[in-house]
């Protein structure tokens, strides 16, 4: 299990270092075992720094994240290297993950040499075609091939195969269909569902809602590097209670209905309920709910498991 607690980043900028900008603040979740979290939010609000800590790409600022209990912080040499056999991410953008120059599965040759060294050579091959086949591919239309002979979805399912192939717990799994036609993206979510099913954790990092509702148990909704609501899916979708949450929910684009009809629903229900916010938060710029008497943002569960900072509760 991974669990984040009150975790932060700030990054520096301008000269010398004298400015901040926080990315992420005071964010604090569980992946449990088994269970697929989606972290959503527009562009901006953390989701992938929070998935780069996660795999040690960059450091926290302040709080923990703790793998089984243990502080991820510390891990060097060959603790870290344990580290990553079992934990594993898989980003936005396949053709980049390679170098061109190289066949794609050069990735297994990587693999191999540092965790698979004492293998003999036809067991290797055995374990790599099995991951292959796990993920859909046949072995023989992917293998000797460099990346701009396959497609982004094969590209994608490789990277999967190989993060199976280290036999891993969790799998960070950063916007890896945005950038996969729609057919493709529903094999791909599939295959996530399918080896959730199997024991692997997922964090589902994405932009999009739907997709988000397709996969998850569980939801986390990040606004400027803070949780605006978090908790089980079904809940947090069918009974939203941030204004953020709320106006995603909202931008949903729907086939019953045109863009005219759900921007006048979302009017009326922005006039029934403006007196029911009473603390600041970091969304209170953009609420159209919010007044002098919005404070500071605290997290509170409003049903069972089911949190927002909100007051409309």
């Amino acid at each position: 299990m991974v669990e984040l607690r009150n975790v932060t980043k700030v990054y520096r900028t301008g000269a010398f270092g004298r400015g901040k900008l926080t990315a992420v603040e005071g964010v604090t979740f569980k992946l449990e075992h088994g269970k697929v979290i989606s972290l959503i939010g527009e562009s901006g609000s953390g989701k992938s720094t929070i998935g780069r800590m996660i795999l040690k790409l960059i450091s926290t600022t302040s709080g923990q994240i703790m793998l089984d209990g243990k502080d991820i912080a510390a891990l060097k040499g060959r603790a870290l290297k344990n580290y990553y056999k079992s934990v594993q991410g898989v980003f936005q953008d396949p053709f980049s993950t390679y170098n061109p120059i190289f066949k794609a599965d050069r990735i297994f040759d990587i693999i191999r040499a540092e965790y698979f060294g004492s293998m003999k050579s036809r067991n290797w091959r055995e374990k790599v075609n099995s991951s292959l086949q796990s993920v859909g591919l046949a072995p023989e239309q992917v293998l000797n091939k460099f990346p701009h002979q396959l497609s982004g979805g094969q590209l994608q399912r490789l990277l999967i195969a190989r993060a199976l192939l280290m036999e891993v717990d969790i799998l960070i799994a950063d916007e890896i269909i945005s950038m996969l036609d729609a057919s493709t993206r529903v094999d791909v979510l599939n295959l996530l569902i399918e080896l959730k099913d199997r024991g692997l954790s997922i964090l589902f990092i994405t932009h999009d809602l739907s997709l988000g509702y397709y996969i998850s148990d569980y939801v986390v909704i990040l606004y400027r590097g803070s949780i605006a609501e978090m908790g089980d899916t079904e809940r947090v979708f069918y009974n939203p209670i941030h204004p953020y949450t709320r106006m995603l929910l909202t931008s949903v684009p729907r086939l019953d209905k045109k863009w005219g009809e759900s921007e006048a629903e979302f009017a009326e229900t922005q006039e029934s309920s403006e007196e029911l916010l009473h603390e600041r938060c970091k969304y209170y710029d953009r609420c159209p709910f919010g007044d002098e008497r919005c404070k500071q943002m605290v997290l509170t569960e409003v049903e069972e498991d089911h949190y927002t900072t909100c007051a409309r509760r």
